[in-house]
Order: structure tokens, then C-alpha cells, then sequence
């Protein structure tokens, strides 16, 4: 699984979330309101919700634009229907693609995603083409600082299926159904996480350099820039050297 968040650590590089922190508090806001609405405004009884919330959380979400989020979603949502779609598709040296959208257009939505993948030298593909390549876990990263074997004791006794020591962080990997479980029993134990997330892990990973490295990071970009996209996921890997050179 080595890599797989190696798009994370490029954004927070780059210093992009802070930049583009309005555009992530609007796609949370979205989350959450389809969260409560399709399973209640009660976190306790509503595990995407509660997901949602603590995402808002660890951006620093005021309060009151939580609870807002939530009445809307509890509320009926009226005059807007959100419909939620996977796009795949294939970006630089066929590295592959996973887009997440929530939008009330359809076509609208479509075409720009599919404007980004031409432009970026990727293109679209058809659904399937790509997600039997990836497989969903809950993602629980934390600080090198922390005691490894002290958290990896603690996690695999919690329930986790695995904890990894990366380059920068230590990732302990679950089941989407025993993500919130896992996560507030290690809160409980004093481990601090960094982010916590259900995420798209790839199986495979497609080394990148170059200008097929400066294309896909672009796409990306791009992607997380569109309004309707939730969420993206690719199985590309870019060494730090290359990094240091398009930084």
C-alpha cells in the first residue's frame, strides 16, 4: 500500500489545501448535508456523517456552518438533488483515475471532467475500467513521532488490518465498516492523528517523471478545482527527487 497518499503529501507541499480552503469547506458542506439526508442528522447513528463531521473538524470548520450543513441535509435539501457519480478513467502513462462527484447536472459535470482528462493527456473510460484496481480502507495517519510499536499494538487490538511505517508518517489501515471504531479507540489511548479518512487505496502504482509527471499533477490540480468533484484517486508515484525538481 506504500505511496498510495502520495498525492496528500504533494498538496500539503505545495501549501494547495490552504490555498483553495474555501473551495474544501463548500465540498464538505455538500458531504455533509447528503450525509444527513440520506442517513439522518444524528453522527452517532449516521457513520458518513460522523466522517463528514470530523473531516470539517480537522479543517477547522466553524461550528455553525456544521450545524447548518446538517439542518439543510435534514431539512429535504429543497430545490437541489445531488446525485452521486464515479467517472474513471486513465491520466499520463495510463495511470489510473477515480473521480467522485456529487451534482445536480449530470451533462454539465460530464463535460468538464471529461475537458480535463483531454486537456491534461488522459481520457475518460468506462465505468469499471479502472476501480477493480483499488481497494476502499479507512486511512488513519499519524506523526513519526509516535511510539510505532506502542501504536501498532494498540490498533491491531482496536480492530485495524494493518500499520505501515511510510517515509513521513505511520499509516494504520482498516475496514470502512471498523474506520470510526478503530479511530476513537486509538483517540482513547492519547494517539493524535494527522488525518483520518475512507479512502481508495491502489494495488499497483505507476512510477511517473518528467512531463508525464507535471501532466498528471496538473490533472489533479484540475480535478480537485471542479466544484462537483468530491474526491479524487490515482495509482501515480513520484519520486521526491523528481518532486524537488518541479517544486
Amino acid at each position: 500500500m506504500s505511496g498510495h497518499n502520495k498525492w496528500s503529501t504533494i498538496k500539503h507541499k505545495k501549501g494547495a489545501a490552504d490555498a483553495k480552503r474555501g473551495k474544501i469547506f463548500t465540498k464538505i458542506i455538500k458531504e455533509i448535508s447528503v450525509a444527513a439526508k440520506l442517513g439522518g442528522g444524528d453522527p452517532a447513528a449516521n457513520p458518513r456523517l460522523r466522517t463528514a463531521i470530523d473531516k470539517a473538524k480537522g479543517e477547522n470548520m466553524p461550528k455553525d456552518n456544521i450545524e447548518r450543513a446538517i439542518k439543510k441535509g435534514t431539512g429535504g435539501m429543497e430545490g437541489v438533488v445531488y446525485e452521486e457519480i464515479i467517472y474513471e478513467g486513465y491520466g499520463p502513462a495510463g495511470v489510473a483515475v477515480l473521480v467522485e462527484v456529487m451534482t445536480d447536472n449530470r451533462n454539465r459535470t460530464v463535460s468538464e471532467v471529461r475537458s480535463i482528462f483531454t486537456k491534461c493527456n488522459g481520457n475518460m473510460g468506462e465505468a469499471g475500467c479502472v476501480a477493480w484496481m483499488f481497494d476502499k480502507k479507512g486511512l488513519i495517519s499519524y506523526d513519526k513521532s509516535v511510539d510505532f510499536d506502542q501504536l501498532f499494538e494498540a490498533a491491531l487490538d482496536a480492530g485495524a488490518d494493518d500499520v505501515v511505517e511510510e517515509d513521513e508518517q505511520i499509516e494504520v489501515y482498516t475496514e470502512p465498516s471498523s474506520f470510526i471504531e478503530v479511530k476513537d479507540a486509538l483517540e482513547a489511548k492519547g494517539f493524535k492523528f494527522q488525518n483520518a479518512e475512507v479512502t481508495m487505496i491502489p494495488q499497483t502504482q505507476v512510477a511517473l517523471e518528467g512531463k508525464q509527471a507535471e501532466s498528471m499533477l496538473k490533472m489533479m490540480d484540475r480535478l480537485e478545482d471542479c466544484d462537483d468533484v468530491q474526491n479524487v484517486y490515482a495509482n501515480f508515484d513520484i519520486s521526491a527527487d523528481e518532486m524537488e525538481k518541479m517544486m
